[in-house]
């Protein structure tokens, strides 16, 4: 039987497979706290904004909802997605603090 952090890697790997493989992202995982479920993570050849000339604006916001609704129904729990890098910005990869709020 798979504990808690298995299932959860297992989740990550398929995402990440999936993302990669609709051309949306390449998602990895800087960091995380799985007590609190709290992460960084990033997305490289993100398919809202890569490629995009440097901009003033938010463009991630759909991403900070899709991370957000996949989390919440993969745990059940509450999330608070929160872009911090963006390609937009000048940054490589576009890098969002998740909090847990459950």
């Amino acid at each position: 039987m798979l504990d808690h952090t298995d299932d959860f890697n297992a989740f990550v790997v398929n995402l990440q497979e999936t993302l990669k493989s609709l051309n949306i992202g390449i998602l990895r995982i800087e960091s995380a706290d799985m007590e609190k479920l709290n992460f960084s993570l990033t997305i490289a050849e993100d398919l809202d904004c890569s490629g995009l000339p440097v901009s003033e604006e938010q463009i991630c916001t759909y991403d900070e909802g899709f991370i957000n609704g996949i989390l919440s129904e993969h745990t059940g729990k509450k999330f608070r997605v929160k872009e911090v890098d963006c390609w937009c910005s000048g940054d490589r990869v576009c890098r969002f603090d998740v909090e847990c709020l459950d």
